[in-house]
C-alpha cells in the first residue's frame, strides 16, 4: 500500500516558501518539489523558486527573452525565490551568476506534465501497448522548450531523481513529479539533448538512497563497464525493407524455407585489434556471406545491453538498448533493413525468464521486489544465482510484452527465439523439494508466466503479422506451438531438443555399435509434428567443454568429416525448421568462445571447404525443393521407405508438398559401401541424386551412382537399386521425363 506524502502549503502570508520546505529542497529530501518550486501563486501574483547550486544571484527571464523578475538567496546551498511580473504561469528561463561567470538554465519545475490521464488508466492497467513511447527517455518539444522527457516506474520510491553530467548527478537538482496513481515518476528536463548519460537516483521506503539505477526503458547504453543510460534520439532510419515484410506478412512460415544461422555478434569475425566489430562493418561482412552460403535468417544471441562478456547476452540489464558493442542503435537498424534488402531475415534472442542482480539493474529496484518476487523460491533463480520476474504482476508483464513489440515495430526484426521457456513454465525447476511454493491449484505449473506468454504472443502475432516467436522449449509441455485460442501458448515454433540431443548420442557412437541404439534416429518421427519445431545445432552444444561438432563425430578425422557431412543432410532432410551455430557450418575444430572470432583460416582447408560447401548446397536444395520445406510441419510430407535396417544402420524417407516433386533421402552411417543396395520408392521412373555428401567436391571418397538412379516396378512394389557411399546421405528427386 503506497503512504500518502506531505505536501506543504506553496507560501506563506508574506509570499515565502516556510522554511522547512526550503531545507527539504536543498536536501532533496522534499516529498513534492512541483509544489515548492518552479512558478507559484503568492496573493495576486506569482513567485519563481529555483535550487541552483553554485549560483550568488539569478534573473528571471521568459522564454522569449522578457526579464521578469530578480530572485534572492534564500539559503546559501542554493535555493532562490522571488516576486515576477507575469499575469499568467508560463516556463521561465534564468540567467545565474557566480564571481567565476554566468550561465544560462531553463527552469523544469515551470512545466507541466507530459503524461496525462489517459495514460495513467492504460498504465495502471497494464494494457499500455506503447510504454516504449512514454516511459524511458524522449528527447521533446515541451510548451516552448526543447529537451528531454524522463519517466520511470518506481512506486514504493520516496523520492526519485534523474542524474546525470548535466547536474553533477546531484540527485537534489532533478528530483521528479509522482503521477501517485501509478508509480509512474516523471521529469522534462530541458536544455539537453541527446547523448548525454544519465540514471536514476532512487531514495528507498525506508529512506536509504540506493545505488544509481540504469532506465529499464533506456534506448541506448554506455559501453561497458560504464553502466549508465544515454539519451538518444528516436530512430530516423530511412526503412527500404516494404518488399520482405510484405512477403513474410503474407506468409505461412510453416510452409517456407527456414534456415537459421545462429550468430555471436561478438565473436563471429573481429577487427585485427580484437575489438569488436561495428554493426555496419558486420553488415558489408556477415550479410552477403550468409547470402552466399544459402541461409534464409540470422539469429542473433541477446544482442540488448548486458553489462558482462561470458554472460554472452544472456544476463541483459537493458532490454531495450541495442548493446553499446556493436555502435549506435541507428547502426542495428541499417543492419536489419541491409539483410531485408538481401532477402535474410534476422532474428533475435530474447530473454524474459530472468534478469541479472547487477545493483544498477532492475533487481530491488525502488528498494523492494519490484520486478522480481520478493520470495526467493519464485523470485531468484539457482542455476544463474539471476532474479526472475513476477509474472504475476501486470506492470511487469507490460514491460515484457512492450519490449517484444518495441522490436517488431523499431527494428524491424522477423522474430523473438525466447530463451529458457521450461523454466519459466515450471515452479520446480532446478528445485528440490521445499524450495518451491506451489500454484493456487496446488500443481507446479507456473501459472502466471503461462498467461505472460500467452499474451506476448497474442499481442506479436496481433500487431506484426509474419513475425515469429520461436520457444527453447526442453520438455513435453503440450500446445507449445498452438495458439493460444485452443489453448496453446502461441508460439509460432518449438525447439526440438529431443532431436539434437538423441542425434548427437547416436553419432558419437563408434559405427559398429549403432546398430544398437537405431532406435535414436527413429524415434524422433513419433512426435516430429506434434509441434512445429526448428532442428537446432546451437551454440549450446559447441561451448563448456561439450567440444564443437566435428569433434563429436565418432572415428578418425576423415570419418568426423565425412558423418559430419552425411548428418548434415539427415538433417535438412529432416522435417523441421534448420538452424546451425556459426562455425560449424565449416568444421570448426576448436570449442566456440566468446573472447575470440571463429577460425576463419579452415576454410583454406579442402575438408573444411568441403563441410562448408555441403550447408551451401544444402540450403540451396532446401529453399528451392518445396518437397523439403513445404509441409516441415505436417505428417502429410514424410513417409519412411526404409526404417528397420539396423543391421547395416541405413535409414531412407519421402519427402513431398503439393506442388513439388518428391525427395527420397537415403542415410547409409557406417564407413561401408552398401553396393546393390534396394530402396522401395514410389513411383518409376528416374531419380535424379540432387546431392551425395560423399562427393569429391566436398572432400568424400566420390563414390556413388552417376548422377541417377531407375526406380522400376516388381510386381506390387517400386524400387531401386543402387550403391549407397560410405558415411553418406543421398537425395533422390522424382525426374519425371
Amino acid at each position: 500500500m503506497r503512504k500518502p506524502r506531505v505536501t506543504a502549503a506553496t507560501s506563506g502570508p508574506d509570499g515565502l516558501a516556510p522554511a522547512g520546505d526550503v531545507a527539504a529542497i536543498v536536501a532533496g529530501t522534499h516529498g513534492d518539489p512541483f509544489a515548492v518550486l518552479g512558478v507559484q501563486e503568492a496573493g495576486k501574483g506569482f513567485v519563481a523558486r529555483c535550487f541552483v547550486p553554485h549560483a550568488e544571484s539569478i534573473t528571471a527571464y521568459t522564454l522569449t527573452g522578457k526579464k521578469v523578475g530578480e530572485l534572492s538567496r534564500r539559503d546559501d546551498g542554493g535555493f532562490f525565490e522571488g516576486r515576477l511580473s507575469l499575469r499568467k504561469r508560463q516556463p521561465l528561463r534564468y540567467h545565474a551568476r557566480n564571481a567565476g561567470g554566468d550561465w544560462w538554465l531553463t527552469d523544469p519545475y515551470s512545466f507541466g506534465p507530459v503524461l496525462g490521464p489517459l495514460d495513467d488508466y492504460y498504465i495502471a492497467e497494464g494494457s499500455h501497448l506503447r510504454l516504449f513511447d512514454k516511459l524511458g527517455a524522449h528527447l521533446i518539444d515541451h510548451e516552448g522548450a526543447s529537451g528531454v522527457h524522463f519517466a520511470v516506474w518506481a512506486p514504493n520510491a520516496k523520492r526519485v531523481s534523474v542524474v546525470g553530467d548535466f547536474n553533477e548527478w546531484d540527485g537534489r537538482r532533478h528530483p521528479m513529479r509522482d503521477r501517485r496513481d501509478t508509480g509512474i515518476w516523471e521529469l522534462f528536463v530541458p536544455d539537453i539533448g541527446a547523448g548525454r548519460p544519465y540514471k536514476y537516483e532512487i531514495i528507498g521506503p525506508d529512506g536509504v538512497r540506493l545505488p544509481l539505477k540504469a532506465d529499464p526503458f533506456a534506448f541506448r547504453s554506455e559501453l561497458r563497464p560504464a553502466t549508465a543510460s544515454v539519451t538518444a534520439l528516436p530512430p530516423a532510419h530511412e526503412w527500404g525493407d516494404e518488399a520482405h515484410r510484405n512477403f513474410w506478412r503474407n506468409a505461412d512460415h510453416r510452409r517456407e524455407a527456414v534456415s537459421i544461422y545462429e550468430v555471436h555478434a561478438g565473436s563471429w569475425q573481429l577487427n585485427d585489434d580484437g575489438s569488436f566489430l561495428s554493426w555496419d562493418e558486420l553488415a558489408h561482412r556477415l550479410i552477403p556471406y550468409v547470402v552466399d552460403t544459402g541461409f534464409t535468417h540470422i539469429e542473433f544471441m541477446p544482442i540488448s545491453e548486458h553489462p558482462y562478456d561470458p554472460s554472452w547476452g544472456y544476463q541483459t540489464t537493458g532490454l531495450y538498448a541495442p548493446s553499446a558493442r556493436f555502435g549506435d542503435p541507428d547502426g542495428f537498424a541499417r543492419f536489419v533493413d541491409g539483410a531485408h534488402r538481401a532477402g535474410i531475415g534476422v532474428i533475435l534472442d530474447w530473454v524474459p525468464a530472468h534478469f541479472p542482480v547487477d545493483e544498477h539493474g532492475l533487481a530491488k529496484f525502488d528498494g523492494t521486489a519490484l520486478y522480481e518476487h520478493a520470495d526467493p523460491r519464485k523470485g531468484f533463480h539457482p542455476d544463474w544465482n539471476t532474479a526472475i520476474y513476477n509474472f504475476g504482476r501486470r506492470e511487469v508483464v507490460s514491460f515484457l510484452v512492450n519490449n517484444a513489440l518495441f522490436w517488431a515495430e523499431k527494428y524491424h526484426v522477423d522474430g523473438l527465439r525466447v530463451d529458457a521457456v521450461a523454466s519459466m513454465l515450471y515452479l520446480d525447476y532446478s528445485r528440490k523439494a521445499g524450495e518451491w511454493i506451489p500454484n493456487d491449484k496446488g500443481g507446479r505449473e507456473n501459472l502466471e508466466a503461462v498467461s505472460f506468454l500467452q499474451r506476448m504472443n497474442k499481442e506479436v502475432y496481433g500487431h506484426h503479422p509474419g513475425v515469429m516467436t520461436i520457444a527453447e522449449e526442453s520438455t513435453s509441455w503440450p500446445k507449445v506451438s498452438q495458439p493460444v485460442h485452443e489453448g496453446g501458448l502461441g508460439f509460432g515454433f518449438k525447439w526440438n531438443m529431443g532431436f539434437m540431443h538423441d542425434t548427437l548420442e547416436y553419432f558419437s557412437k563408434e559405427p559398429i555399435f549403432r546398430k544398437h541404439h537405431h532406435n535414436d534416429i527413429t524415434f524422433g518421427l513419433v512426435y516430429a509434428f506434434s509441434e512445429n519445431f526448428v532442428l537446432p545445432l546451437s551454440h549450446d552444444e559447441v561451448v563448456h567443454g561439450k567440444g564443437t561438432l566435428l569433434n563429436k563425430m565418432a572415428g578418425d578425422d576423415w570419418q568426423k568429416f565425412a558423418t559430419l557431412r552425411a548428418y548434415y543432410a539427415f538433417m535438412w532432410g529432416y522435417p523441421g525448421k534448420k538452424l546451425l551455430f556459426m562455425g560449424q557450418e565449416f568444421a570448426q575444430r576448436r570449442e566456440w568462445s566468446e573472447a575470440r572470432a571463429l577460425d576463419w583460416n579452415l576454410l583454406d582447408f579442402r575438408l573444411h571447404r568441403g563441410v562448408w560447401q555441403t550447408v551451401r548446397d544444402l540450403n540451396y536444395l532446401y529453399r528451392s525443393r518445396p518437397a523439403l520445406h513445404g509441409r516441415d510441419c505436417e505428417p502429410e510430407g514424410f513417409s519412411w521407405l526404409i526404417v528397420d535396417d539396423s543391421a547395416n544402420s541405413v535409414f531412407a524417407w519421402l519427402r513431398s508438398a503439393p506442388d513439388g516433386n518428391p525427395v527420397a533421402v537415403i542415410s547409409n552411417f557406417t564407413p561401408v559401401p552398401r553396393d546393390n543396395y534396394r530402396v522401395p520408392l514410389p513411383q518409376a521412373g528416374k531419380w535424379r541424386e540432387i546431392i551425395n555428401t560423399d562427393a569429391a567436391d566436398y572432400g568424400g571418397s566420390g563414390k556413388g551412382n552417376d548422377g541417377v538412379v531407375e526406380a522400376r516396378a516388381d510386381g506390387a512394389s517400386i524400387s531401386a537399386t543402387m550403391l549407397l557411399p560410405p558415411l553418406s546421405t543421398i537425395m533422390l528427386e522424382f525426374a519425371p521425363d
